[in-house]
């Protein structure tokens, strides 16, 4: 049994549920005109999210990338307003102007996503420095993907976060494929979590399906973090069950059949609601309850952007700091 209290795994499979049901929205309202720009689907991934999250405070700050949905909602992040972004509306977390890929809520310690690989670690590393000068025990933690370890902010950050033995928990979101690039293809070390030696930090492998397992690698992270010991990386091995991003239609699979069905069968949410069954700590209604109630709120969340006026055209250069 997980050391964790009831109450607290109910409301992590009510997370997990609530991405997984927005994601899928997302991509059906993209599909039908509705709302534009490009949407990268967290579907599979949610676990990484909720059980990284359950372990943070609403002053610890998180830095996400371009898959950013499921960081946002596990952080605590509006859906209504959420939604409205993705509309393009001026009740949006960006004023409408931000999109999918820019989501931010300063007052959750949700940094921001980003539309640039790499481009969240350096204010990761940033975080981490505020949380240190700001003298408390808050940490920052960043969400990546196994297509980011080839980027030069990466190395950097890793880097800078270790001499400075900063609050910081590197999530690496491997998720097999960056874009349509195999992760052999790209990355020399047979994992991730290799990586954390060069830079004097531990470097763990976790199953990122398993939202247990994540919850009791990202506590340990976190409590090394808050003690004053350090960066730790975290290589989340997981699925993402779609396509690499959704433009204007449903892009075609490339990855091999046999590796699809592998991972499909390991779908984080029906694992734990195996583990939720077999405690006893929710049954079939219970489950189909709270997913009708979250279809509820998400039909309203659609219907308040829905209601939302767009940002006027005057507006377009409000909140611009450089050009």
């Amino acid at each position: 049994m997980s050391a964790l209290e009831p109450d607290a795994c109910i409301e992590m499979y009510r997370q997990m549920v609530l991405i997984r049901h927005f994601e899928e929205l997302a991509l059906k309202l993209r599909l039908d005109d509705r709302i534009h720009g490009v949407v990268h689907p967290y579907s599979g991934q949610e676990a990484i999210a909720v059980g990284v999250c359950a372990n943070l405070r609403v002053t610890d700050r998180i830095v996400s990338n371009h898959r950013g949905h499921g960081h946002c909602i596990a952080k605590g992040a509006d859906v209504n307003r959420m939604m409205a972004e993705l509309f393009g509306r001026r009740t949006g977390y960006c004023k409408g102007k931000g999109g999918s890929m820019h989501i931010a809520d300063f007052d959750a310690g949700m940094l921001g996503a980003n539309g640039i690989v790499g481009a969240g670690l350096p204010i990761t590393a940033g975080a981490g420095v505020a949380a240190q000068l700001e003298g408390g025990d808050a940490v920052a933690v960043g969400f990546f993907g196994d297509g980011a370890t080839g980027e030069g902010p990466f190395h950097e950050s890793l880097n800078i976060a270790s001499l400075l033995k900063l609050p910081v928990v590197w999530v690496c979101e491997n998720n097999q494929y960056a874009a349509e690039t195999p992760v052999a293809a790209g990355l020399a070390a047979p994992n991730v979590a290799d990586l954390a030696a060069g830079y004097d930090m531990p470097g763990v492998i976790v199953d990122g399906n398993d939202v247990l397992a994540v919850y009791a690698a990202s506590r340990e992270a976190v409590q090394r973090a808050r003690a004053g010991r350090g960066p730790t990386l975290l290589e989340c091995k997981t699925w993402r069950h779609h396509g690499h991003a959704l433009r204007d239609v449903m892009p075609p699979e490339r990855r091999p059949a046999d590796q699809i069905a592998l991972w499909q069968a390991r779908d984080p949410i029906p694992a734990f609601e195996t583990f939720l069954r077999t405690h006893g700590l929710l049954n079939d209604e219970q489950m189909a309850d709270i997913g009708l109630s979250i279809d509820q709120d998400l039909v309203d969340a659609v219907a308040f952007a829905d209601a939302s006026p767009y940002p006027a055209p005057e507006e377009a250069l409000e909140d611009v700091f450089a050009l």
